[in-house]
């Protein structure tokens, strides 16, 4: 439930958010968690569905998700031929134009050429990336 700011009214919403987990189970654990420190009052997980992103671009100064597609060519050395490979990937920026300039930021570093076939606003609230304990990184 969230607060109408044109009405001032309580109504029901439904917002989807990017979680990195293994399983559904966890997913559903990690958002609990999340959620229950920028939520007051009840909320329930309605839908979980799998999500392919091969890379995320977080820019401190976006509001925004952007989904793009990008693709490369890759060379099959077993069988000779060259292989277009598609990826998705997420960037955070403030609109249309910044979300592109910060994707070309982020992959100026590629070795190969691209192209960037595609770049949508993403109706993806927030993005709960994996990190691991401290614990679990001290005993590597």
């Amino acid at each position: 439930m969230k607060i109408d700011e044109a009405t001032g009214k309580e109504k029901k919403v439904n917002e989807p958010y990017l979680v990195d987990a293994v399983s559904f189970t966890e997913a559903e654990s990690r958002i609990h968690t999340e959620l229950e420190q920028m939520i007051r009052g009840d909320f329930q997980v309605t839908n979980m569905r799998k999500a392919e992103y091969s890379d995320l671009f977080p820019f401190d100064n976006g509001d925004r998700w952007y989904k793009c597609k990008v693709s490369y060519l890759s060379i099959d050395e077993a069988a000779g031929k060259e292989k277009k490979i598609s990826s998705q990937m997420l960037v955070m920026a403030n609109d249309l134009k910044e979300a592109y300039d910060n994707l070309m930021t982020s992959l100026s570093g590629m070795a190969v050429d691209f192209e960037i076939n595609g770049i949508n606003e993403s109706p993806i609230i927030d993005v709960f990336p994996y990190f691991a304990d401290k614990e679990e990184v001290a005993g590597n």
